[in-house]
């Protein structure tokens, strides 16, 4: 049985002190992430990658918005994982939106284990579907 491919994360923050300690936690664990400092970073994203980790609040609400909706309809099976200090804020907002997986919203800060487990899940369902 051949062994899945590990998760491919891009990292998205104004913050590099942020990316640094999340890109080295995930790397750690086995998970291949990468980083970028803008929103724009998120138009081409490889094809592999299995989720893209966003800290909104060193952006425009509105253009961190914006963003998060043009990957859903561009890319509906990645998984949008949303660290903020404003979690009832970008809830509200993305609150109609009925895919799946779901944008998930971890509240700021967050725990590296809370978003090593959701990437995992992910990767895994990932690893599922695709072998049907």
């Amino acid at each position: 049985m051949a062994q899945a491919a590990l998760p491919r994360v891009v990292i998205v923050s104004a913050n590099a002190e942020t990316v640094d300690g999340l890109q080295g936690y995930l790397v750690g664990v086995g998970i291949n992430a990468q980083s970028a400092g803008s929103l724009a970073a998120t138009a081409n994203l490889p094809e592999r990658t299995t989720a893209v980790v966003l800290f909104p609040d060193g952006f425009e609400p509105e253009d961190a918005l914006g963003h998060v909706r043009a990957l859903q309809r561009k890319r509906p099976r990645l998984l949008l994982l949303l660290v903020t200090r404003d979690a009832r804020r970008f809830s509200e907002a993305l609150a109609s939106n009925r895919r799946e997986p779901p944008v998930l919203i971890l509240p700021k800060p967050a725990f590296g284990w809370a978003i090593v487990d959701a990437i995992r899940l992910h990767a895994q369902s990932l690893a599922t579907t695709t072998a049907k």
